[in-house]
């Protein structure tokens, strides 16, 4: 049985996947502090609370949080008996490998989310992650990233207009009813989202064009959803992809290891 970990920034994600489909996922804050012992704890507790009784021998991890990996390659080691994937490592083989500039180093969740996207849709596609960071990942017709964008995250904007100017509260992102807000958190919660339609519509169209070639946008990531109120502005909506690539990443090194 395999367990598939992405740690991003924010939240670490831990799914169990038995060959056809993931049956648990759990979601936890990411804490570098966090033993192998306390992840252990935690896990087994939420397995034996919703009756999950499998043995778990195969782990693979993507970390955007390099601090963290130490402590889930314990825990792979010392509860789970096996010696994890991590994509990014020398030993984890790619399907396709990212083709860009020499020496840049490409982050593994983009890597993953190429994987999984390609596997799902074929190539020639767009990836929009809605993370810490908002992201965009193009991926080419043989399914290797080939480049994108980095923006920042929504609740990261958020955050950063909140703490820059006194008079602005803290607010929960949402579709606003009207473009035009009356009172201060419409007029926040406007700017934010629209903002946002705005800059996937941009950056989506400009890559199109630059490329020259039709393609899908494919989302995923927490605030997805919300932005998938926009009309066509996704193609499709992936809620798992990341994890969905982390089982294709698995299966590619099984076979050709």
């Amino acid at each position: 049985m395999l367990l598939a970990i992405d740690c991003g920034n924010t939240n670490t994600v831990f799914s169990i996947w038995d060959g056809k489909s993931f049956i648990a996922t759990w979601r936890t804050s990411t804490e570098w502090q966090r033993t192998a012992d306390q992840y252990y704890v935690w896990l087994s507790t939420l397995m034996e609370f919703q009756k999950i009784d499998v043995a778990i021998n195969e782990v693979i991890i993507s970390s955007t949080v390099p601090r963290v990996v130490f402590n889930l390659r314990v825990l792979s080691d010392r509860y789970f008996n096996c010696r994890p994937l991590v994509v990014g490592k020398p030993d984890c083989l790619l399907p396709q490998p990212p083709r860009v500039d020499e020496g840049t180093q490409v982050g593994p969740d983009r890597v993953v989310n190429a994987a999984g996207a390609f596997d799902r849709h074929s190539g020639n596609l767009i990836v929009v992650d809605f993370g810490t960071a908002t992201t965009f990942d193009v991926v080419d017709t043989d399914g290797a990233y080939v480049g994108g964008v980095i923006a920042p995250g929504v609740n990261l904007s958020l955050e950063a207009l909140h703490n820059a100017a006194a008079a602005l509260p803290h607010v929960d992102i949402s579709k606003p009813q009207r473009v035009v807000g009356t009172n201060t958190v419409a007029c926040m919660q406007s700017g934010v989202f629209w903002g946002y339609i705005g800059l996937v519509r941009e950056i989506c169209a400009r890559i199109k064009a630059e490329r020259g070639v039709p393609m899908q946008v494919i989302a995923t990531g927490g605030l997805a959803p919300l932005f998938q109120q926009a009309e066509n502005l996704f193609d499709a909506f992936e809620d798992d992809l990341t994890m969905h690539g982390l089982t294709v990443i698995h299966k590619y090194n099984k076979d050709n290891t």
